[in-house]
């Protein structure tokens, strides 16, 4: 009788891909770049390059990925707003792999917070209030200030504190801008001192609280300067140096000041939708958790800054709508200090 022989058949090693590294060597025209990741091809070779002291590997043991590859899958999931599992699938890379790249890459990015948004200087304020001037005719804006909530899974602490006024999950974003619509302060965090904390702004709170705690509050009111003064919505407090519109206008000029000061202060919302327009992940249900969402926000918010000062334009279709769609908070019913500051200024600029 033949006997049974036993045949151990090794496991099949998963077939390795060697991913296409040509997209930048005239793959994909600009447009078709800007389409799929944001930035044309200069951009892209810029951030590879400030990236490259951080994300290079010291080895190319099991094929790691290059820096390239690593920011151009970042880009790519931070663009489309896409589950990492559909991201990998065109990048050739396992869902594991993309994660880890767009955790490594957002916290790089972040790490560049201090460089790419910088409060204006001095040259900048006046160059800026030019600009401000020239949309509606108000004197002495240097910036306009606003939050606006980004959309998170439900968080496993804390949860409750989380759902926002209109009912979903969400981190509250605060941001100013000038009238090239550049961040110069993103803050969404409890401690200033370190915006890595991993304690965020729940989308709770409202719009003054986190002003008041906020750094550019202490700023301005350290160095109370009429020439230089923000602009927010009915949400925040007036103070001589954030202007806020009269609730109940009831004369020609505070009527014209609410006009002026309504066009100057829409900035900061051409700011958000811009911002989220170009990525999409901000649009969507972020599903990480707060600490992992603070981190991916401020590199967005590099990331915007550096597409403006490349002059990297949007895609077709989206640069004359780009509106955020979160509306202000409710209105402020606190201390009213500024109102001295508003009637001169309506007086002086507004009455006809």
């Amino acid at each position: 009788m033949a006997a049974l022989v036993l045949v151990v058949v090794p496991p099949q090693r998963k077939e390795r891909i060697f991913r296409h590294q040509a997209i930048l060597d005239g793959a994909f025209t600009d447009q078709e770049l800007r389409q799929r990741y944001r930035f044309g091809r200069q951009s892209i070779m810029f951030l590879t390059h400030l990236l490259r002291p951080d994300l290079a590997r010291k080895s190319r043991r099991n094929h790691a990925l290059t820096v390239q590859q690593q920011v151009l899958s970042t880009l790519r999931f931070l663009a489309s707003g896409s589950f990492l599992q559909v991201v990998g699938d065109t990048k050739g890379l396992d869902k594991s792999t993309v994660s880890r790249c767009v955790h490594k890459v957002c916290g790089k990015l972040a790490c560049y917070a201090s460089q790419a948004i910088k409060w204006p200087t001095t040259e900048e304020c006046q160059k800026g209030k030019r600009k401000f001037f020239a949309i509606a005719g108000f004197p002495s804006i240097i910036g306009a200030v606003d939050g606006t909530h980004i959309r998170i899974q439900a968080p496993h602490t804390d949860e409750p504190s989380y759902v926002n006024r209109k009912g979903y999950h969400s981190i509250n974003v605060q941001g100013v801008c000038d009238a090239d619509v550049i961040f110069h302060f993103i803050h969404f965090l409890l401690h200033e001192n370190s915006w890595a904390s991993n304690v965020s702004w729940p989308g709770c709170t409202h719009d003054a609280h986190i002003f008041r705690t906020s750094q550019v509050c202490q700023h301005m009111e350290t160095n109370q300067n009429l020439e230089n003064v923000l602009l927010g919505d009915s949400g925040y407090p007036c103070r001589p140096f954030l202007l806020t519109p009269y609730l109940n206008a009831n004369c020609p000029a505070q009527r014209n000041y609410n006009y002026a000061h309504g066009r100057t202060r829409s900035v900061i919302e051409r700011t958000f939708g811009r911002w989220k327009r170009r990525f999409h992940i901000l649009h969507s249900e972020i599903r990480m958790q707060p600490e992992r969402v603070v981190t991916l926000i401020m590199a967005c918010a590099v990331l915007h800054n550096i597409a403006m000062s490349m002059r990297e334009p949007l895609i077709d279709g989206e640069e004359d709508n780009a509106v955020d769609e979160v509306e202000g908070d409710a209105a402020y019913n606190g201390p009213q200090d500024g109102q001295a500051v508003r009637e001169h200024v309506t007086r002086a600029y507004f009455t006809r």
